[in-house]
């Protein structure tokens, strides 16, 4: 049951002058085109850390993952990665073993190593 409130008492309307703190300042934040095309493109280099680029651009890392991989299914942007790892003869001079280099790192193997398994351990070091 609930109790009567006398007549005497008046209710007084608070408003609210300004938002609640954590409160979002602005709706949805829309970008551009160009802009996403743009930072998609940067994605695309070799060697590019993503959520470096996004946090650069004041965008969250998972939404540009999310703009590249898009790009990636419409074919409006491509991989600029190398088809694979080229090889050329190469004269030893007594040593046993070959040197790859792959930006900072250095691959050695022996000399008579398999050229399929030297291609595998190229696409780990790319890849890591």
């Amino acid at each position: 049951m609930s109790a009567t409130v006398p007549e005497t008492k008046s209710f007084h309307v608070i408003e609210a002058v300004s938002l609640l703190e954590g409160a979002p300042v602005s709706g949805r934040r829309r970008w551009s085109a160009r802009f996403k095309a743009d930072l998609v493109a940067k994605t695309l280099e070799p060697g590019v850390n993503v959520s470096a680029i996004a946090r650069n651009a004041g965008v969250l890392p998972a939404q540009l993952f999310v703009w590249k991989r898009q790009a990636l299914r419409q074919g409006v942007a491509g991989r600029r990665d190398e088809v694979g790892p080229r090889f050329v003869e190469v004269e030893t001079r007594g040593t046993d073993m070959v040197e790859v280099v792959i930006g900072s790192t250095v691959v050695r193997a022996p000399a008579n190593i398999d050229e399929e398994h030297l291609r595998r351990v190229i696409r780990a070091v790319r890849s890591a």
